[in-house]
């Protein structure tokens, strides 16, 4: 029996490696035109960062990670998300001792162990930003201009800001005693995770998905409602920075985001294309969070958005993405002492970043010329014994067809200037 992948993995095969590569460079690109800095942090972390800085209540914690302990008998974590190894990796390098605002992007691997579905996988990518060092909202609208750049860049245009403001601690305990007030007299009606959030976690009960949950939850206070005036006048700062910066926003009430550490800001970018799983970006404001890992008070603010659901996005979309992946050259060889001349030129062309492929089968010089084409060669240069005694190639534009001999000893730097 043959070994198959993992359930809810994926292969990225070489025909599809291009979307994958397309829209990392094109992140990568906007983070930095917003002044943004790569970051990388391992694969796996001790299983008590996420406790701490996602929070034990959370699914993710209780439910999806992938834990194990090492042969060292240490707890550990394949990352379910980014944030949390990136504050670990800023409070331990003393990242906070340089000029602030810290602005940092990356590009991670995650894994959950959750339901595969349409754009949900258990091992996945994530794309994401974080700030730190700024608590003015101008920096969560510049957060939330570079998620909305970066998709128009890629020509998705039915998307939906949904913003909302999940308070303080301050504001929230108030918030969550008129909550659990209203809570008390329907728990029997809500499903066991709810239950369970009630006591420690109650405003999570609004983010159930559970269709007969939503029922109950219909008329349920609202946090916009309680938070306190400091909070109003962020949330109400942000809204004028989004109009000014013309992006378009809905108030939705009923965000909570699922992560523990969010407050103040938090905020979704929807698309109504992938059915269920409709939100393609969400993030928000952790105060609170650089200090509850690192015993630093440092205000953060970012966003998180999962590549394998972009891409379903663009699919759904009918958005084409261009492919970079063409060869230069191709070299067929026709003839019984061909075959080395065409290792030599290959190699020299390829030390002069020219992609170049050849034959290594022994094919006909017809059946080259076709695989040449799978691998949409845009040059194919032929050698051939009768070329190689007079010291010449035979060059062919495969777009125009036209053809020509060229020196051999001038072939590598003619090649050169027709790419240009």
């Amino acid at each position: 029996m043959s070994i198959k992948r993992p359930r809810g993995t994926r292969d990225v095969l070489p025909s599809d490696v291009y979307k994958w590569n397309f829209v990392e460079n094109e992140f990568k690109k906007i983070c930095r035109n917003f002044g943004y800095k790569e970051i990388r942090t391992p694969i796996f972390e001790h299983t008590e960062l996420f406790k701490r800085g996602v929070g034990e209540t959370t699914d993710i914690v209780q439910k999806e990670m992938y834990t194990f302990t090492d042969n060292g008998g240490r707890d550990i974590t394949l990352k379910p998300e980014g944030t949390a190894p990136v504050v670990r990796a800023f409070v331990e390098n003393k990242m906070y001792a340089e000029a602030q605002p810290t602005k940092l992007f990356y590009i991670t691997p995650c894994f959950r162990y959750e339901r595969p579905q349409a754009g949900r996988l258990r091992a996945f990518h994530q794309f994401g930003v974080e700030v730190f060092g700024a608590e003015n909202p101008s920096v969560d609208a510049e957060v939330i201009g570079l998620a909305m750049a970066f998709f128009e860049k890629l020509g998705l245009e039915n998307l939906q800001l949904r913003i909302n403001s999940i308070g303080c601690p301050k504001c929230r305990k108030n918030y969550n005693e008129v909550l659990k007030d209203y809570l008390r007299q329907k728990l029997d009606k809500l499903c066991k995770t709810c239950n369970a959030r009630f006591e420690k976690n109650p405003m999570r009960i609004i983010d159930c998905k559970n269709e007969s949950c939503k029922q109950q939850l219909v008329d349920v206070p609202l946090i916009l409602d309680y938070i306190c005036d400091d909070c109003r006048e962020h949330f109400e700062k942000l809204q004028k920075y989004l109009k000014v910066m013309d992006i378009d926003f809905e108030i939705d009430p009923k965000i909570v985001r699922g992560l523990d550490y969010y407050n103040k800001t938090a905020f979704e970018i929807v698309s109504k294309e992938i059915g269920a799983q409709s939100t393609v970006c969400g993030g928000g404001r952790y105060d609170g969070l650089v200090e509850e890992i690192g015993d630093i008070k440092v205000p953060g603010v970012g966003f998180g958005l999962g590549e394998e659901r972009l891409l379903l996005t663009l699919e759904n979309n009918n958005i084409q993405i261009p492919k970079s992946d063409m060869l230069d050259v191709f070299i067929a060889t026709l003839g019984q002492r061909t075959h080395e001349k065409a290792v030599e030129l290959s190699y020299k062309l390829r030390k002069n970043l020219i992609s170049v492929d050849m034959d290594h089968l022994g094919r006909s010089i017809k059946a080259q010329f076709k695989y040449s084409d799978k691998l949409q060669a845009k040059f194919v240069v032929v050698i051939g014994d009768n070329e190689l005694d007079k010291g010449v190639v035979t060059l062919k534009n495969m777009k125009t067809g036209n053809q020509e001999e060229i020196q051999l000893s001038l072939i590598v730097e003619e090649i050169r200037n027709r790419l240009v």
